[in-house]
């Protein structure tokens, strides 16, 4: 499905058009009351100063207080249907969204900053919800609105109807075309400072602790403080515009004002109204406004809305390549292959024709263990991405027996390889739950001896509630090394045939990396897994059968066996 971004993005929010259509009803009900109850109040004033008989008011009476409830309970109404309708729709969006994100290879959706990603399920979303109730409803009751009061007033004087339709007319365009170029502007400057913002303080608030202790904590506190400062330029941007067309409001409802009462006293003193009746004619306009007042907020939150939805269909399409036209999708393939784990010839990378690394020749049989060292930035950890078949080979393949990874389901890909990345999250839940992420079935007994097998015996016996005791996602409640120790584990646990590590003894003093790594080869190949091992330092892979370096966009082999 392509096309226009905001439309798109709507879609999947399975918009419900009946609820929508109750929401304009009871708002266009709500400020058509506003109007009826500014018209009876003038002409119940000004009838009551001519001292006329008590019962010839009761009408006008109990229709102020008609008036009165019915704009409250509408209002009421409106906005619980309205809510109701935006929330729903975001609900459905981020639904459809994450699952887009997982059925897809991945490739796109990788490329994104963590934060990045936060800010486009979070705010984008919320963004997208925010035009039902701030943009189509105010919009659609406003066009109603505009008619309605023009022919209401047009029903006493013709020409001040139209003055007040003309008047109404100005507002409705001109402020929310100021507003909408403001928002342009701010919200180009804007989305890149939200996403900054996003990615810092998701970095700040998962790695404080360690960011304290190397001295960069300061440093990325004051880069937060910048990126939120471009924010609130971006903001303050709008102000300008957004202040002329309040003027420009406020100039339309003066102009009304003067207009109609000038011709109301013309019909007056030829004999052709009442006094109540022109009270009626210059007072009800006024309430009118109320609603093309709020067009140039919905104009920008129209371009708000538009820009972030553009956000979330780039993610959205992440890894979701279309088929040629007239060329049938390959079936995807719901079961585990067997056979050995082979790249051959594989380029991956990032940016089209930009590989990383480049020429892979590499083949991973059940049982066998393969170290890859080389220095940060070298491209392991991408290699590693493209070998769980998480993003797509720019050249080359990746293949199980005789299954492309590209060809499986999630759920077989993840039964075929289990990638534990350097940076995986720690879920703020229990210990048992964070590793049943990998394996639903695990009991606590299988748990706690996995976790023995990776050293956290003591860590386990120090918790207040066992493996029941809650973590936060943050270093505040896990140290580094345990953390990692708790990756592994769960990699352990998980039923792939393949387990590719990145950098398993992070955050370990030498000898315990060591001891650590020759642990999970042992514990692989009694299991008869296939594992995969990345590690800045060679003699870490002491124990594995291969080591290959990474290194100038190559992967060659380093001649130990």
């Amino acid at each position: 499905m392509r096309g226009r971004p905001l439309v798109r993005a709507i879609r999947l929010t399975g918009l419900n058009i009946g609820q929508l259509a109750a929401a304009v009803f009871f708002g266009a009900l709500t400020q058509a009351a506003s109007v009826a109850l500014a018209g009876a109040s003038a002409w119940l004033i000004v009838r009551a100063s001519q001292m006329p008989p008590v019962l010839s008011l009761q009408v006008a009476v109990v229709g102020v207080r008609a008036f009165g409830i019915t704009r409250g309970v509408s209002r009421y109404i409106e906005r619980l249907t309205a809510h109701r309708v935006a929330l729903s729709g975001m609900t459905n969006l981020r639904v459809q969204l994450y699952e887009r994100m997982a059925s897809g290879s991945g490739t796109g959706a990788a490329t994104f900053k963590r934060g990045d990603v936060l800010a486009r399920v979070g705010a984008d979303i919320d963004d997208v919800g925010d035009l039902v109730v701030r943009g189509i409803i105010p919009a659609l009751v406003a066009a109603v609105l505009m008619i309605g009061s023009s022919l209401a007033v047009a029903a006493f004087l013709p020409l001040a109807g139209l003055a007040v339709f003309v008047c109404l007319s100005v507002v409705a365009v001109g402020g929310p075309l100021a507003t909408f170029r403001a928002a342009r502007i701010s919200e180009l400057m804007a989305s890149a400072a939200r996403s900054e913002v996003s990615a810092a303080s998701l970095g700040i608030i998962e790695n404080a602790s360690e960011l304290r202790v190397s001295g960069q904590l300061g440093p990325a506190m004051e880069a937060l403080k910048t990126h939120e400062e471009q924010l609130t330029k971006a903001t303050d941007a709008v102000a300008r515009p957004s202040a002329f067309a309040n003027a420009l409001t406020e100039a339309g409802v003066g102009l009304a004002l003067i207009s109609t009462l000038i011709l109301s006293a013309m019909a007056w003193r030829a004999g052709a109204l009442t006094a109540p009746e022109v009270a009626v004619i210059v007072l009800m306009p006024l309430a009118a406004f109320e609603s093309v007042a709020g067009l140039s907020a919905a104009a920008a939150q129209v371009y708000k809305s538009r820009a972030a939805a553009t956000r979330i269909v780039a993610l959205a399409d992440a890894g979701h390549s279309p088929a040629p036209v007239g060329a049938a999708p390959a079936p995807a393939i719901r079961q585990a292959p067997d056979g050995v784990l082979e790249a051959k010839n594989l380029s991956v990378g990032w940016q089209e024709d930009r590989p990383v690394v480049q020429g892979v020749a590499l083949t991973l049989a059940p049982g066998q263990a393969i170290g890859l060292v080389g220095r940060s930035g070298a491209g392991k950890t991408t290699l590693l991405t493209a070998l769980a078949g998480l993003i797509e080979p720019q050249a080359g393949s990746v293949t199980v027996g005789d299954t492309s990874l590209g060809n499986l389901t999630s759920e077989a890909r993840a039964g075929t390889v289990a990638f534990i990345a350097e940076d995986a999250h720690i879920f703020a839940t229990t210990v048992l739950e964070n590793l049943r992420v990998a394996n639903g079935s695990l009991s606590e007994d299988e748990a706690v001896a996995v976790l023995r097998q990776v050293g956290l015996d003591h860590w386990l016996e120090g918790l207040p509630d066992g493996i029941g005791t809650l973590l936060g996602s943050g270093a505040d409640t896990i140290s580094g090394g345990e953390r990692r120790r708790l990756l592994l584990a769960r990699a352990l646990v998980s039923q792939a045939r393949y387990i590719l590590l990145d950098e398993p003894a992070e955050h370990l003093d030498p000898a315990a990396g060591k001891h650590l790594t020759a642990q999970l080869i042992a514990a692989a190949r009694a299991a008869g897994r296939g594992l995969l091992v990345v590690s800045h330092q060679e003699d870490t892979l002491a124990g594995t059968d291969h080591v290959y370096r990474v290194d100038e966009a190559t992967m060659t082999s380093t001649g130990r066996t």
